[in-house]
């Protein structure tokens, strides 16, 4: 059990390869966060059955700033360019600190931060360890 477990992690990718791999993951799931948004922008989906134009402003703000800030997220990371972390950082940042500082106005969800900090721990796990063998190698 031990040495065939020892085989597949001599068998893996380079980390580099999984690291590309998880911001496309990651980039999926902001391309399609930021289509729901702009789903509700334009009033094809409502959010929580109220249309766009009438939900409060600081939703409305956060709507249309999500709905930005995932497409260009999701695309920077899917191109691997260096701004894409950058800017999904920004991103699941300005998410924790809206269910935590602003809970009040948007309300607490700790599933989700669980979530953003999760893939943040990973993410930052891959680039270490793609440092590291970009080192050795």
């Amino acid at each position: 059990m031990v040495t065939m477990l020892q085989d597949m992690i001599k068998a893996r990718p380079p980390w580099r390869t999984l690291l590309v791999w998880y911001l496309r993951l990651m980039a999926i799931l902001l391309i399609g966060g930021g289509i729901i948004h702009w789903a509700r922008i334009v009033g094809y989906v409502p959010w929580r059955g109220v249309m766009f134009a009438d939900m409060p402003t600081d939703w409305q703000a956060a709507t249309a700033y999500f709905g930005v800030l995932d497409m260009v997220a999701g695309i920077g990371l899917w191109l691997a360019a260096s701004w894409g972390p950058v800017m999904w950082l920004l991103r699941a940042l300005s998410q924790v600190v809206m269910h935590t500082i602003l809970s009040d106005t948007f309300g607490s969800r700790p599933y989700e931060i669980s979530f953003y900090l999760a893939t943040i721990a990973i993410y930052l796990v891959l680039t270490i360890l793609c440092e590291r063998e970009k080192r050795k190698g």
